[in-house]
């Protein structure tokens, strides 16, 4: 962004769309302060304050406010048509950023970006990581990464691979001297790790079998917010997870972990690569879309 000479407006806009300097410095991939002092120049040099800070909160100023709905649409303008004329680029290059949550990520890393960077070495992926559904329009991401239906309706979808399973899952320590559940509610007469969402609530547990869905709310000694953290407890003989297959494949096929109801975890939509439609796509954009109908072609051909 530095390099557009477009830094300071750019990051009013950032600014007033996350409500926070902390979380535009991060769009921006600048410090705080370098997002506070770009900030405070303008000022100066408008002579009025764009935004009312506290301790708290940032919040634009009337004066903010009529200058970010004059400025958007000027700004986005300038945007597509420098767009356009990297669009020309024969070599990809600059910036991707990618939305994706947490299993998605790890299930792409390897199979997908790793090798697009070694193909393109110009390009810089800034890869996102986070639980809550966004707007990547609206949060200046290129791309998200998603389960299939949660992919907005407006978006281009480009399947990743073949379709999921959850998996159940103990060690083999655990099981010795109790029963293995056989149905669902079978579990609740066990030890669970719980899980939280990333709004603060805690997961149940979804199961299915001859379309007969069922949702636990299990129970346990320790409630966790991260998968690599339950996978932890659950190799200590904590008590049994609910996780990805893929987090846990190599666990299962070295006999560390044992599944059960494996009948009661039918396949679920396969994750996506989807953006929007845009009318002057970057080298990099193009490219990056290209690579990723190619994995997938060749996954379902593995597959």
């Amino acid at each position: 962004m530095m390099k557009d000479g477009l830094i300071e407006l750019d990051a009013v806009l950032a600014i007033a769309r996350r409500g926070s300097f902390r979380a535009a410095a991060l769009d921006l991939d600048m410090s705080t302060t370098a997002l506070s002092n770009a900030i405070g120049k303008l000022e100066r040099r408008l002579g009025v304050r764009l935004f009312n800070r506290t301790t708290r909160s940032v919040s634009l100023t009337d004066a903010g406010r009529n200058f970010v709905e004059r400025v958007g649409p000027a700004l986005q303008d300038i945007h597509e048509a420098m767009n356009a004329a990297r669009s020309q680029q024969k070599t990809p290059s600059g910036t991707l950023r990618i939305n994706a949550f947490p299993t998605a990520t790890r299930e792409i890393l390897s199979p997908l970006v790793l090798p697009f960077l070694r193909r393109y070495p110009h390009v810089h992926i800034d890869l996102v990581t986070e639980g809550r559904l966004v707007d990547i329009v609206a949060e200046g991401f290129d791309f998200g990464i998603r389960s299939a239906d949660l992919v907005p309706s407006d978006m281009i979808a480009v399947p990743l691979g073949p379709s999921r399973r959850n998996a159940v899952v103990a060690s083999p320590a655990y099981f010795q001297g109790r029963m293995r559940p056989q149905v669902p509610p079978d579990l609740l007469a066990h030890a669970c790790i719980r899980a939280r969402l990333p709004n603060g609530a805690l997961y149940r547990w979804s199961f299915e079998k001859d379309g007969q869905p069922v949702q636990l709310d299990v129970n346990g000694h320790i409630t966790l917010d991260e998968t690599s953290l339950a996978r932890i407890a659950v190799l200590e003989n904590m008590g049994i997870g609910y996780f990805m297959e893929s987090d846990v494949r190599d666990d299962i096929e070295s006999g560390r972990l044992e599944r059960v109801l494996e009948d009661w975890t039918p396949p679920i939509a396969p994750i996506c690569l989807y953006y929007p439609g845009r009318r002057h796509p970057s080298a990099a954009f193009k490219a990056f879309i290209s690579h990723a109908r190619e994995a997938a072609r060749t996954t379902q051909a593995i597959s």
